[in-house]
């Protein structure tokens, strides 16, 4: 007895092979208008939905597959009642649906007015893709051309593992259109936050591992969202590693604060190194400087091109990943002498509007850090030099990005010394000074409970201290720094980074 293939494809490719290898064992096609007649200039036998229906397409091919005759034939099930209803009606069973969508996605990307964008939002082929995937053990769903080889293996011998494959693929793709969809409409109506959230998030690679080697990775790519690993490029070394992407969208993120010339090192999701220079190497000599130690296995990123005098440089320590926006050909020569260094060609700014934090059983999500400061206060006697509100600004730039309790102590646009992720203040600030050994200001992610952090500074001889304000004892604060002769901005905003 034959079966039944339904086709109807807005993108093409490959749909002549599938439709031959369903003929050659004993399919018979039904498709729709443009498909039906690409398959027909290719040789195949083609039922058109039309003949099935005995209505014509209409409201210019809006409607065309949503019809009893064809979502009966697809839902019906291995049942002898199915099968009376059918025969009544006389429906035929489809036993097998392959379609791909309206490309709404793609159409994003052309400036499209909203009314001509709406005419690529699908919606017969998610409801066929829908129904034949919940009938999964009666029908066949193909979604994915890349599934042909399986298909064609199975073709006479679908079994459960195989069809529950497809079935969870198919909802999956669905999903994922509508999650495109949904978060286009969102951005519309400048809605961040909708009720119910669906991201538009599609495989981009599967990553060696995790954090750790015991632990399975991959990467999503948003697909509405501009950014960093939408597009850049590599021009050398291993694939990323799932550490790699985080240390990197660290260092991109901090050197992107800055419009001067600067430098990150980034170790473990922190700075370890930054500094601003008149030139691209004097930028990485002073991050490097920073901290030589920590340095070492870490990722390094400019704001600016990496110049061959700089790759030098950069070659003769252990590195695993270098960023930038451009290098020079002969410092890609250079580096490429290191055949697993990641050499990384960025080509957008950081543009994440949102960030999301898994905790067991959902996620967090709020608005990326963005701002810096509401105002600049000077709480403390007298006037402040210009060259040290410039340094404070740089220190409070970088502490940013450093993990809660975080402390940045700077001289001269370098981070000499970063405290960060401990529990209390007063150790993130002794390690940070002890570090510097001769900073000069001293940049605070969070207001100080206490007068420690001042007292403390004033032994190591810092000139001035930045940081939000806003403890029911900044007098102590104040009163600690004006007794030891150090200038004091606070910005009232804080920077906590957990």
């Amino acid at each position: 007895m034959m079966k039944r293939a339904l086709i109807s494809a807005y993108n093409k490719d490959h749909i002549e092979k599938l439709a031959k290898v369903l003929v050659n064992n004993e399919y018979e096609i039904l498709s729709t208008g443009n498909t039906a007649k690409y398959l027909e200039e290719h040789g195949i036998k083609v039922i058109k939905v039309e003949e099935i229906t005995e209505f014509p397409e209409i409201l210019d091919g809006r409607v065309k597959t949503l019809h009893p005759k064809i979502h009966g034939g697809i839902l019906s099930r291995n049942t002898e009642k199915d099968k009376k209803t059918l025969e009544k009606l006389n429906i035929k069973k489809i036993d097998f649906v392959y379609v791909n969508l309206y490309p709404f996605e793609e159409k994003l990307n052309e400036n499209l007015e909203l009314k001509e964008l709406i005419e690529f939002i699908d919606i017969g082929g998610p409801t066929l893709i829908r129904a034949a995937a919940k009938n999964f053990e009666n029908t066949i769903i193909l979604v994915d051309p890349d599934d042909i080889d399986l298909i064609i293996e199975k073709i006479n011998n679908f079994d459960f593992e195989t069809k529950l494959y497809l079935a969870a693929k198919a909802f999956n793709f669905t999903a994922y259109y509508d999650s495109v969809i949904s978060s286009y409409f969102n951005k519309l109506i400048n809605k961040e936050f909708p009720e119910y959230m669906a991201l538009p998030l599609k495989k981009r690679n599967e990553l060696r591992y995790g954090e750790n080697p015991h632990q399975k990775a991959v990467y999503y790519e948003n697909a509405l969202e501009k950014g960093l690993f939408k597009d850049f490029e590599q021009l050398n070394g291993k694939e990323l590693s799932y550490n790699n992407f985080k240390d990197i969208d660290m260092a991109w993120k901090v050197v992107n604060e800055f419009d001067e010339k600067v430098c990150c090192a980034v170790k473990h999701q922190t700075p370890c190194g930054v500094a601003v220079g008149r030139d691209n190497l004097e930028a990485y000599k002073k991050a490097y400087e920073c901290d030589p130690i920590s340095i070492f296995g870490g990722i390094v990123a400019f704001n600016h091109k990496v110049t061959a005098e700089t790759a030098k440089e950069m070659k003769k320590i252990f590195l695993e990943v270098i960023i930038a926006p451009e290098f020079e050909e002969e410092a890609i020569e250079i580096l490429r002498k290191k055949k697993n260094l990641r050499i990384i060609k960025a080509k957008t700014n950081p543009s994440q509007k949102l960030e999301y934090s898994s905790v067991d059983g959902g996620i967090l999500v709020q608005e990326r850090d963005l701002k810096l400061f509401e105002s600049l206060k000077i709480v403390t006697n007298g006037p402040v030099a210009e060259y040290l509100i410039e340094d404070m600004i740089f220190a409070f730039k970088v502490v940013k990005h450093a993990k809660s309790n975080a402390i940045v102590v700077s001289n001269g646009k370098m981070a000499k010394g970063i405290g960060s992720g401990q529990p209390n203040r007063i150790w993130a600030a002794i390690d940070a000074l002890d570090r510097a050994k001769d900073g000069v200001v001293l940049a605070s992610d969070a207001f100080f409970p206490f007068d420690d952090v001042v007292r403390k500074a004033g032994k190591y001889n810092i000139k001035a201290i930045i940081q939000p304000g806003g403890s029911i004892r900044d007098e102590d604060s104040i009163n600690a720094a004006n007794e030891l002769g150090i200038s004091m901005i606070f910005t009232n905003m804080r920077h906590f980074k957990h």
